[in-house]
């Protein structure tokens, strides 16, 4: 098993298949979007595969496919196919905006994906348009009912909480979870790649940031508890409201940071191993991989610059002013 040297065990893998992006979200990149990764300097499938069979070996047993938008990646299906057959993953998810998800939930599904997160920032059509610059909220909602019907669950609903856009919608996001057996997660917004100016009608990067406590104190009116979690290792605090069929989560890395919990490695899209979303130090996977050298070495080191949390309370690190995108949201 891969322990860092906080003594945390080391069992998922984030992999970013692709910088690239159907929509424009505000928080998440540039109007114009950003300069793409080169396709030739993208991970290919077989490279993926190895370094997912060495992860395996050294005690990863949770995946999940980032972007970008993993779902534009071209051979999504059979690269889902192969990850999911690798002996040792237990679970193999994605996170997609869902745009393309309706088409793709059941052949994903029947390759061996086991659930999806979708993100749904916002349940009014207009307003999910000018936060996704082009989006259309139809082909999403679509896309979480065929998720649904394929077996992709349980199925979380990702919404970053943003104060003056939209933070009012705190408590109809929350009141799906009444009806559907969905995990709704708030997520407070981090200033990664984002602290630009956004264009007219958004609110300034120095009121953005709304809080859990926050978020805790405007859907007080629901009555929530609290739902015990199943392994300790989860990011989100979860919450019922009374006889509900799903959960109310609360991702807070900076109101209350659950770096302490923290049992992940991320892979960005062009092979750089990153111990921590935030801090810049990575490990380049690329040149071994090229020369057909061994990784086992490479993911320790990696798991060695794991630092003990996250510094965004203090400052914005340098390395926090890739995107979400570029580094695999």
């Amino acid at each position: 098993m891969l322990t860092d040297s906080f003594g945390r065990t080391i069992t998922y893998l984030r992999i970013s298949l692709t910088d690239r992006c159907n929509l424009r979200c505000v928080y998440c990149m540039p109007a114009d979007g950003i300069r793409w990764t080169p396709f030739a300097d993208l991970l290919s499938d077989d490279q993926i595969v190895h370094i997912v069979e060495v992860a395996a070996s050294l005690g990863i047993r949770k995946i999940r496919l980032t972007g970008g938008e993993p779902l534009v990646r071209p051979g999504i299906l059979t690269l889902v196919r192969r990850i999911a057959a690798i002996p040792g993953i237990q679970d193999l998810s994605l996170t997609t905006n869902g745009i393309l998800l309706e088409n793709l939930a059941a052949p994903l599904a029947e390759a061996g994906l086991k659930r999806v997160n979708v993100s749904l920032d916002t349940l009014d059509k207009d307003k999910f348009k000018r936060i996704t610059r082009f989006g259309d909220i139809e082909r999403v909602w679509n896309g979480i009912l065929a998720a649904e019907r394929a077996g992709l669950s349980p199925l979380k609903l990702n919404a970053v909480i943003v104060r003056g856009l939209n933070a009012d919608e705190l408590p109809a996001l929350a009141r799906l979870t009444v009806e559907h057996p969905w995990h709704v997660r708030f997520i407070e917004i981090m200033p990664i790649g984002n602290t630009q100016e956004w264009g007219r009608g958004f609110p300034d990067s120095g009121t953005r940031y709304f809080s859990m406590q926050e978020m805790h104190s405007d859907l007080a009116v629901l009555n929530m508890v609290p739902v015990p979690s199943p392994t300790g290792s989860e990011t989100a605090r979860t919450f019922r409201i009374p006889g509900a069929l799903g959960t109310v989560g609360f991702i807070s890395p900076l109101g209350e940071h659950f770096c302490q919990n923290c049992n992940r490695l991320r892979l960005t899209s062009d092979g750089h191993l990153r111990s921590c979303l935030v801090i810049p130090e990575e490990v380049s996977l690329r040149a071994a991989l090229r020369n057909g050298e061994p990784l086992e070495q490479l993911f320790l080191q990696a798991i060695a610059n794991k630092p003990l949390q996250h510094d965004l309370l203090v400052s914005v690190p340098a390395g926090s002013q890739l995107g979400m995108s570029q580094i695999g949201g």
